[in-house]
């Protein structure tokens, strides 16, 4: 069993991530900014801890992980202009607050973007044409959050890119892994629903294999 501290827990990604680790008999606290949010969590989960705590604050990630052996971000930021404002900052502030933790800090794992991943032509994805400026802006975001993440050599992290489509869907428990590639299938799709994510996400968890690194799942 791993204790872990999940930011982001309500979001479409964060809840499938808690409901996964649950089931599997971890033990998670999610860490909220709203606590009304965290009350709503714990009658959906009973016997799920609950503590207040913000992402861009070091300090209050220092707190939130002090004692677990897993830090999740699974936060987002609404929209492109959010997304800026949000993930790559969160980034430093969860490594600036694992820092102050010491060796006995523990892991990051982190939700990231497909937009800097390589597709089969050798381009990325984020170089499609006609893709809407607040996309772009996601990916971007991402992209920076994993470049800052690449540079870190003193806290372990790992940065899970999703498929080009990840969406809710069917809970398979089977899917495949890349490092920066795009995973696509024979048609030339990348998918994943948000649940394999989730599983995908927590056998990272439960057997670590992607330590300060990016990889990528998909169908």
């Amino acid at each position: 069993m791993a204790k872990i501290a999940l930011f982001g827990a309500t979001g479409t990604i964060g809840s499938r991530v808690l409901r996964e680790a649950l089931e599997r008999g971890h033990q998670v606290t999610a860490v909220v900014r709203d606590p009304a949010k965290g009350a709503e969590l714990v009658e959906r989960h009973p016997g799920l801890a609950v503590t207040t705590g913000d992402v861009l604050d070091p300090a209050s990630v220092t707190d939130a992980a002090r004692g677990q052996d897993v830090v999740v971000s699974a936060v987002g930021g609404g929209d492109g202009p959010g997304h800026l404002a949000t993930i790559e900052p969160a980034a430093k502030s969860l490594v600036a607050g694992l820092r102050e933790l010491g060796d006995g800090a523990p892991r990051l794992i982190a939700v990231g973007g497909a937009g800097s991943l390589r597709m089969p032509d050798g381009k990325r994805v984020w170089d499609a044409e006609g893709l809407p400026e607040f996309l772009l802006q996601i990916m971007h975001a991402h992209g920076d959050a994993l470049d800052f993440y690449r540079t870190v050599s003193d806290v372990r992290w790992t940065n899970i890119s999703p498929a080009g489509t990840i969406e809710p869907g069917e809970r398979t428990g089977t899917y495949r892994t890349a490092l920066d590639d795009l995973v696509v299938d024979a048609q030339g799709r990348s998918r994943i629903s948000a649940e394999d994510y989730a599983v995908a996400l927590v056998d990272e968890i439960e057997n670590p294999k992607h330590v300060g690194e990016r990889f990528t799942v998909g169908e």
